[in-house]
């Protein structure tokens, strides 16, 4: 792929936003598919960890090595796809799925208590003992019905984080 939006055919992008659920209007991916380019410094058609650590905002966020590890090697395809869990139009299913792929580091479909514990301790660092993480953590799993020794599947992130709950409300801009 080239550094111009030209590059990009109709049918590239009705491809797209079909593979995105259609979250993204065509002029959004057209300024999608610019950005992507200006990461893919060498225009090998996929960006890499270290160009996603180029981005000042990504490298920055106490998440990215986790983050990195689910948008290393992606194609401009893949690139919108990750993306459209941030868009506003994006369900809450598919926010919680995305936030599920983030705790389960490892990909086997569950998250444990020790999975959770260390996404706490990259989110909060220094601003919390491990003691006050593991309290936080385990009264927020006993009122959801569950205890240290569970492990979660995504459908258990859904009913625990999925619910209308304010917080999670929150919608994310991609430009």
């Amino acid at each position: 792929m080239g550094n111009t939006s030209s590059m990009l055919t109709q049918y590239d992008i009705e491809e797209v936003q079909s593979h995105c659920h259609d979250l993204f209007e065509q002029q959004e991916i057209l300024s999608l598919y610019q950005r992507f380019c200006q990461l893919d410094r060498n225009a090998k058609g996929f960006i890499s960890s270290d160009e996603f650590l180029s981005v000042p905002e990504f490298a920055m966020n106490p998440l990215s090595q986790r983050l990195l590890k689910m948008a290393d090697g992606l194609n401009f395809k893949d690139f919108v796809a990750f993306l459209s869990a941030f868009s506003a139009k994006a369900s809450l299913r598919q926010k919680v799925q995305l936030i599920f792929k983030v705790y389960d580091s490892d990909c086997n479909g569950k998250v444990s208590f020790k999975d959770i514990m260390e996404v706490l301790r990259d989110l909060s660092g220094s601003f919390m003992s491990d003691e006050q993480r593991e309290q936080v953590l385990s009264q927020v799993l006993k009122e959801s019905g569950y205890t240290s020794d569970s492990f979660l599947t995504l459908e258990d992130f859904i009913k625990i984080f999925g619910s209308s709950r304010p917080e999670m409300d929150v919608e994310i801009p991609v430009d």
